[in-house]
């Protein structure tokens, strides 16, 4: 999938951010936990909806609190090819050169229909409130 339908199918999960530095693209979304069990709680009710769709996001619990899915696809191989128009010194010659960069994992139209359904449970007895200012 490219950047750009990427950005496009985002705007239909809300709360998701779409990650796209330092490696493949990913989704990702985070909440605060009321505590350390109910964190594990909601990576339980994540795991049944993610064996139902036989779709495994990488899930995190940084700290007591901290919750954070992220979402691709491992099996998602990709090629991205640079051109590069270049100078040789002294001679004024103009060369083409470019770089292949090969790179594992990404995003499908999975990815996004697992962040949707992750987004219908039920999980407002497992987060903290926001406090009003």
């Amino acid at each position: 999938m490219t950047e750009e339908a990427a950005k496009d199918l985002i705007t239909q999960v809300d709360g998701w951010n779409l990650i796209t530095e330092d490696g493949p693209m990913k989704l990702s979304r985070s909440w605060k936990v009321k505590s350390f069990t109910k964190g594990l709680e909601l990576f339980k009710l994540v795991a049944d909806v993610a064996e139902a769709e036989d779709h495994h996001p990488d899930l995190h619990l940084v700290g007591w609190n901290n919750v954070t899915i992220e979402i691709w696809t491992h099996s998602v191989v990709g090629c991205l090819i640079m051109f590069h128009k270049d100078q040789v010194p002294h001679y004024g010659i103009a060369m083409r050169t470019f770089e292949v960069i090969l790179f594992e994992g990404g995003l499908t139209e999975n990815d996004f229909i697992l962040a949707a359904k992750i987004n219908a449970i039920d999980l407002h007895h497992l987060l903290r409130r926001k406090v009003a200012k």
